[in-house]
C-alpha cells in the first residue's frame, strides 16, 4: 500500500513517533501486554508513557476511556492529563491511587453497603491524639506527628495491630518518638476505635476497602474491569503493599499493565514504599516487555557523571537501576565548597544565588535542598538578609493556607463590587486589606510566606490582565479551577525544600547543602538498607539540577566552633581533593557564575520573525502572554542554531521536556520550512 493510501489514523499515529528517541519509541510501540519501563531521572518517562497511550488510541488498539493511569501526586496526574490533551487524547482517567479509589468506592458504596459513604479523615493528628489520651499517654504535637506516621506505615504495609510488634521487629523499625512497640500496637487499635466511633475512614482505608469490595463482590469487580482494561502506574518503585493489593484487584487475572519506575529513586521505604514489585515485575508477568530509558535530556554531562558515580558508589557498586547517558552539551563544573561553619555556608550560598540571579537565572529556577526541614531556617535568614525572595516547599498546600482562603473570600466580593476596575488594580486594592504590600516584608518565616502567597495571586492576575476583558471574576474562576486540580500559581522566589520534597522536580541551579556525616546519611540510618536509601536520596538531589550544581557542608555548627564535622561518605573519591569531579572551593568562596547561553547574534531575521509570528498565534490560542510560551532569547537561539532534531532542540537553554512535548514539532517544522 502506498503511503498516501494508508488510513489517516495510522499516518497520524506514526507522526507521534517521529520525535521520540529509540527507547521512548520502544515504549510507545509496546501498547499491549505487560510492560516494565526502567526510567532514569530526566529521561522523558512521562513523554514516553503518554505517547504510548496516545499511539494506542490513535491506532485504534483500545479506546481512551479504557485506560486508568495512576500516579502518586495530583501534580503528576495533572501533568499527564495536560500532555495527553496536547496530544489530542481525551477520556483517559489519570488520577492518584487515592483519588481513583475514592471515586470508585463512593460510586459502589450505596449498592454494596447502603447509605452514604463514610466521611474521610483528612488529618490523622486529632484522632491519634484522642487515641493516645484513651491509653493514658502524654503526647505533644511532634509525638502525635511521629505516631501518625507509624500508624500510616502499618496500614499501607497491611500490618494489623495484633501483628505490629512482629512486623516492626522483622523490619528493624525504630520506635517512633521513643514509644515502645507494644504500646504502638495498642495505639493502632485505639485509633481504629476512635475512627469507627466517629464514622470516619482514612485514606489508607479507602484503598483496602475498595480492594476488599472488588475481591468479595464479583459483580462490582466485573463492572470495574469491563470499564478499565489497560493500566499505567507511574513511580512504581514507590508502590506500597496496600496499593499493590488494590492494583491486583483492578487487574484480576489480566496482564494489561505498564509500570514505570527507577529503583535508584526509591526514597520512601519508611512510609511503606518498596521497589520489590518493580524489580520482580518480569517474574510476576511472564513475557513482559522491559525497556530502559537511559538518555538524560535534563542535566549536563557534569551533573550526569556525578549522579552515576554517586549511584554506583565509591567502590563501583551497581544497583538495579539505569546508568544515565547525558544528551545535553557540556556545562559548568560541579562546585564543591567546604565552609567554616553553618552561618558561613548559608551566607555563602545566598551570595552565590544573588550572583546567579544578577547574571540572568530566574529566582524560581534556583533551589536549595537539604536533608531535614530544620536546616531551612538558616537559609531563610540568609536569603532574607540578601533581599532574595524564597518559598519553603513541603508545607501546607497552597489552596489550604489561611491567607489564600481569606484572599479568595475577598476576591469573590471584589468580583461583584469591582467589575469595572482594571484587573491588576482591583486585585492589588483587594489584597492590600489582606496584608499584601508592593514590597516584601523584611521579616522571614511565616510573615514572608504569607506575603509570597498573596504575591503569587497578584502575579497570576497580572498574567490574566494581558487580556483587557479580564476581570476579578476571571481571576476567581481561574483560581477555582486551579484549586480543583491543586495547580498552585508559581511563587517567584528561590525554592527551599527537603530532598524528599524535591522528588519529581527540577531547576536550572541546585545547591545541595549540609552534606556532612550525621545529616547525609542521617544519624538515624543505622542499617545497610537505610544507608543505601540515604545514598539514593543524594542521587535524587543531584539529578534535580539541569545546569548548575553546587555541593557544600560546614565543618562546624557555630562560628569559632570546633570544626570536627566530616563531609558525607557518599562523596569519598568524588570530592576534588580526592581526585573526583568538579571544582573545589574552601571557606566562604563560591564557584563561578552560571554559564550563559552563548550566541553570536548571527541569526536570520526572517526566521526570527516566523518564530515570533508562531509564538503570537500560540499565545492567543492559550490566552497567555507571549513570553510564557518562549522567551526572545530562546527564539534567537533557535534561529541561530537551526535545530533539526529533538536532541538538538533540547540543547537550547530554556526549552525543557514539557515545552518540547508541546511545541517541539512545530518549532522543528518552522526551521525545516525556512531551510527549504
Amino acid at each position: 500500500m502506498s503511503t498516501d493510501a494508508r488510513p489517516q489514523a495510522s499516518r497520524s499515529a506514526d507522526a507521534l513517533l517521529e520525535h521520540l528517541d529509540p527507547d521512548q519509541r520502544a515504549v510507545a510501540l509496546a501498547v499491549t501486554g505487560p510492560v516494565c519501563v526502567l526510567a532514569g531521572a530526566g529521561t522523558g518517562k512521562t513523554r514516553a508513557i503518554t505517547h504510548r497511550i496516545a499511539y494506542a488510541v490513535r491506532t485504534g488498539t483500545y479506546p481512551a476511556t479504557s485506560v486508568l493511569a495512576v500516579t502518586f501526586t495530583a501534580r503528576a496526574a495533572g501533568e499527564m492529563r495536560t500532555r495527553l490533551r496536547d496530544l489530542g487524547v481525551t477520556g483517559v482517567q489519570a488520577r492518584t491511587f487515592h483519588a481513583a479509589a475514592l471515586r470508585q468506592l463512593s460510586y459502589f458504596w450505596p449498592q454494596v453497603v447502603g447509605g452514604a459513604p463514610p466521611r474521610i479523615l483528612e488529618h490523622k493528628a486529632p484522632a491519634v491524639a484522642e487515641a493516645a489520651r484513651s491509653l493514658g499517654l502524654a503526647v505533644d504535637r511532634l509525638t502525635v506527628r511521629d505516631l501518625a506516621s507509624e500508624i500510616e506505615w502499618s496500614k499501607v504495609s497491611l500490618v494489623p495491630a495484633d501483628d505490629y510488634v512482629r512486623a516492626a521487629a522483622a523490619t528493624d523499625r525504630p520506635s517512633p518518638a521513643g514509644v515502645d512497640r507494644s504500646t504502638v500496637a495498642r495505639l493502632i487499635a485505639a485509633y481504629e476505635t476512635v475512627k469507627d466511633a466517629q464514622g470516619l475512614v482514612d485514606f489508607e482505608d479507602v484503598l483496602v476497602m475498595l480492594g476488599h469490595m472488588l475481591e468479595s463482590r464479583r459483580d462490582v469487580a466485573d463492572q470495574v474491569r469491563s470499564q478499565y482494561r489497560h493500566f499505567v502506574v507511574d513511580e512504581y518503585q514507590d508502590v506500597s503493599p496496600a496499593q499493590q493489593y488494590l492494583l491486583d484487584q483492578w487487574l484480576g487475572d489480566r496482564h494489561e499493565l505498564c509500570v514505570v519506575g527507577d529503583p535508584n529513586q526509591t526514597i520512601y521505604s519508611f512510609t511503606g514504599a518498596t521497589p520489590h514489585h518493580l524489580l520482580t515485575f518480569a517474574g510476576k508477568h511472564p513475557g513482559a516487555t522491559v525497556v530502559r530509558l537511559v538518555r538524560d535530556y535534563r542535566s549536563t554531562p557534569q551533573v550526569v557523571t556525578l549522579a552515576n558515580r554517586v549511584r554506583a558508589g565509591a567502590r563501583g557498586r551497581r544497583s538495579d537501576g539505569v546508568e544515565l547517558v547525558a544528551q545535553r552539551p557540556a556545562g559548568p563544573p560541579v562546585g564543591f565548597t567546604a565552609y567554616d561553619d553553618d552561618e558561613a555556608e548559608s551566607a555563602g550560598v545566598a551570595g552565590r544565588i544573588g550572583r546567579l540571579i544578577a547574571s540572568g537565572t530566574p529566582a524560581a529556577e534556583i533551589a536549595v535542598l537539604y536533608r531535614t526541614n530544620a536546616q531551612s531556617e538558616a537559609f531563610e535568614q540568609a536569603l532574607a538578609d540578601a533581599g532574595i525572595g524564597y518559598l519553603v516547599r513541603g508545607g501546607e498546600r497552597f489552596f489550604q493556607r489561611k491567607e489564600v482562603r481569606d484572599a479568595l473570600v475577598l476576591l469573590r466580593g471584589g468580583a461583584r463590587s469591582m467589575a469595572e476596575v482594571p484587573l491588576a488594580e482591583a486585585v492589588r486594592d483587594v489584597l492590600a486589606s489582606a496584608g499584601w504590600s508592593p514590597e516584601p516584608p523584611a521579616a522571614r518565616g511565616a510573615v514572608r510566606e504569607r506575603w509570597d502567597s498573596l504575591q503569587a495571586i497578584v502575579a497570576l492576575a497580572d498574567d490574566l490582565a494581558q487580556d483587557p476583558a479580564a476581570t476579578v471574576a476571571t481571576l476567581v474562576a481561574e483560581l477555582d479551577e486551579r484549586a480543583a486540580a491543586q495547580h498552585a500559581p508559581a511563587v517567584d522566589g528561590v525554592t527551599l525544600a527537603s530532598l524528599h520534597a524535591a522528588k519529581g522536580l527540577e531547576w536550572d541551579a541546585v545547591f545541595l547543602v549540609g552534606l556532612s556525616e550525621g545529616l547525609m546519611p542521617i544519624s538515624l540510618a543505622e542499617t545497610d538498607a537505610a544507608i543505601a536509601e540515604e545514598r539514593r536520596l543524594l542521587y535524587v538531589g543531584v539529578t534535580r539540577a539541569r545546569e548548575v550544581l553546587e555541593l557544600s557542608f560546614a565543618r562546624a555548627r557555630t562560628p569559632g566552633g570546633r570544626g570536627n564535622r566530616r563531609r558525607t561518605r557518599f562523596l569519598d573519591g568524588l570530592w576534588p581533593e580526592d581526585g573526583g569531579v568538579g571544582r573545589r572551593r574552601t571557606g566562604t568562596r563560591s564557584v563561578g557564575a552560571a554559564r550563559p547561553q552563548v550566541l553570536t547574534g548571527e541569526h536570520d531575521p526572517v526566521l526570527v520573525q516566523a518564530l515570533r509570528d508562531w509564538r503570537a498565534q500560540v499565545a492567543t490560542e492559550i490566552d497567555r502572554p507571549a513570553y510564557v510560551v518562549l522567551g526572545d532569547e530562546v527564539l534567537a537561539a533557535i534561529a541561530e542554531r537551526k535545530p533539526r532534531s529533538v536532541p538538538e532542540l533540547a540543547r537550547i537553554r530554556g526549552i525543557g521536556p514539557a515545552k518540547i512535548d508541546r511545541y517541539g514539532a512545530s518549532l522543528l517544522a518552522i526551521v525545516a520550512g525556512h531551510a527549504s
